[in-house]
């Protein structure tokens, strides 16, 4: 239920700031008349405002990091992003609303042929720096090494994969099908690795008096009514990602 002491916390100065991450191409796909970023995460965050019954300003961020970043700076007041351990320090994040799997592509002629043949001694893996994904394999690799780009971006993840001549490049299953096309002979690896589990945040220092359980029902609600399937459908990304 709305209270004035929820709304008063989501949007405290009465209107609600959405932190938006613009690397995600499957998330935000588009650009507005004036710039502004559109698809499913902007999308999501007109939703809530509506429910809150105010308007909307989209903050955007390069990528991920950035937003996680800038939490605590009161840049903005919800943030759209990947749920990981490592950001729920600072972020109180709702369960997902979307899911996305992430995987891996090798080169032509690559011996590597099953996620199962990645994670050993000698395997080396182009990752964006500071992405969902490149978070869970900092935790989870135990004999392959993490190469990451010195600054986040997907692009710059292949630039790094092909220039170093590395084994794997780590990645979003769409966007690595994209890449394979211009990778002759290139293999995009079946099943996944992970899945980024994409949810709403709210910086912690703000997440009591009912703002964080209100949150969980608004992303509970929009699954359950169909409002994201019909955003998926509706940003043409219906089929790459998946309702969480």
């Amino acid at each position: 239920m709305l209270t004035a002491a929820i709304r008063s916390a989501l949007a405290p100065t009465g209107v609600l700031r959405a932190g938006i991450n613009l690397s995600n191409i499957l998330l935000v796909t588009a650009r507005g008349p004036t710039g502004e970023p559109v698809g499913v995460a902007p999308s999501m965050a007109a939703a809530l405002a509506n429910r809150l019954e105010v308007p909307l300003q989209l903050v955007p961020y390069p990528n991920p990091g950035a937003l996680a970043d800038a939490v605590e700076s009161d840049e903005y007041d919800v943030g759209l992003i990947g749920a990981e351990p490592q950001r729920a320090a600072t972020i109180a994040f709702t369960q997902p609303y979307v899911e996305i799997q992430a995987t891996y592509l090798v080169p032509s002629g690559s011996p590597i042929t099953s996620q199962a043949h990645v994670d050993r001694d000698g395997v080396r893996i182009a990752v964006s720096r500071r992405a969902a994904y490149c978070l869970w394999l900092e935790r989870n690799l135990q004999a392959a090494t993490l190469v990451q780009t010195a600054e986040p971006g997907l692009a710059l993840s292949r630039v790094l994969f092909e220039r170093e001549e590395l084994d794997v490049l780590a990645g979003l299953r769409p966007w690595l099908l994209e890449q394979s096309e211009s990778m002759p002979g290139s293999l995009v690896l079946d099943g996944s690795f992970t899945s980024v589990l994409q949810a709403i945040g709210v910086p912690r220092t703000r997440a009591d008096g009912g703002a964080s359980l209100f949150l969980e029902h608004f992303v509970g609600e929009a699954k359950e009514s169909g409002l994201i399937a019909r955003l998926l459908t509706e940003h043409g990304v219906a089929g790459k990602l998946s309702v969480a």
